[in-house]
């Protein structure tokens, strides 16, 4: 009996199609972009850039990390937030996402709910640094000074609203001094005018100011962890002259809401094998740093607890940006 034509059509498509199915390439099969809302040289872009060789090897492609620095890091944010559901767009973050959660009367994404929490990398002690020329040599003796020099004291940060910002307004708010904001485009120029003498004292990551406190152009007077470094031993807490005092930065990866489940699982591992290196958690250490991992599910119950955490430090501080 014959068969008819479009029968046989049909057939040939299905043919073509099934046959066609297992040539697909596997994620990933370009290479991937990560956007960092700060600019080179932050502790973000710092950690960011130790571990994408090693999840290059993993992955078999390469990791392409895009600078976007500005208002936060929210324009990194939204853009990732807006891009395809593939896995090939990654938003590096932390601590200043979860921070804008809270501060922002307006803002163009859901940290909770635009975004798959896909790794957590690390975590990063921030160091309370004052130029030399200040003649303190404690928190203690810093906080004498601010209260005698009431408002005169000036102290630089990545933006409003940034880590820096919020730990310094968490220092005010427990010792009652005055002191004046002076926001900076990033840490790097921040750092800059603290160098040269143009700020009184910043709160700045380990990652990026170990170095400048190692050669003398700054001096740590103390680190805001809830314990004190295993970098520095020597250097106190905040904590030790005002119980309860604890902050930092932490970096993970993020991708757009709806991520395939398969494309997360791969840049997971990817982080985790990068995170395990040696010749990576060695750099991490050094410089101060906690190295983190971690499936997909305590990346996404951690950010969930800072931004918690940062909107009740907010609240309490008035902080707001329209």
């Amino acid at each position: 009996m014959a068969v008819p034509s479009r029968v046989m059509l049909s057939t040939a498509l299905v043919a073509v199609v099934y046959c066609s199915a297992p040539s697909a390439q596997p994620f990933p099969a370009k290479p991937l972009r990560v956007l960092v809302g700060f600019t080179p040289g932050a502790g973000v872009d710092i950690a960011v850039r130790l571990i994408a060789p090693k999840m290059s090897e993993t992955l078999g492609q390469s990791l392409i990390v895009d600078n976007r620095p500005g208002a936060g890091g929210n324009i990194a944010a939204e853009l990732v937030a807006r891009a395809p559901s593939d896995g090939y767009t990654l938003y590096a973050g932390g601590a200043p996402a979860a921070i804008s959660q809270s501060l922002y009367t307006k803002l163009a994404y859901d940290l909770l709910k635009d975004f798959d929490p896909v790794a957590l990398i690390g975590t990063v002690s921030t160091l309370l640094v004052v130029h030399p020329s200040l003649p303190v040599k404690s928190i203690k003796d810093f906080v004498a000074i601010a209260e005698r020099r009431r408002g005169e004291l000036t102290y630089a940060t990545t933006g409003a609203g940034s880590t820096p910002h919020l730990t310094a307004e968490m220092l005010r708010l427990q010792t009652g001094i005055q002191i004046l904001h002076v926001p900076y485009k990033g840490t790097p120029p921040a750092l800059n005018d603290l160098i040269a003498g143009n700020v009184s004292f910043m709160f700045a990551n380990v990652l990026s100011v170990m170095p400048h406190v190692n050669s003398g152009r700054l001096r740590a007077l103390a680190i805001t962890s809830a314990k004190r470094s295993a970098i520095v031993p020597s250097l106190p807490t905040v904590a030790e002259t005002y119980p309860g005092f604890e902050s930092g930065s932490w970096y993970a990866l993020f991708a757009p809401a709806g991520t395939p489940r398969d494309a997360i699982t791969r840049v997971n591992e990817a982080v985790n094998r990068a995170m395990q290196a040696p010749e990576v958690r060695d750099k991490f250490i050094a410089q101060g740093a906690e190295p983190l991992t971690g499936t997909p599910q305590d990346a996404t119950a951690y950010t969930r607890a800072e931004v918690v955490k940062w909107a009740k430090v907010v609240k309490a501080s008035g902080a707001r940006v329209d």
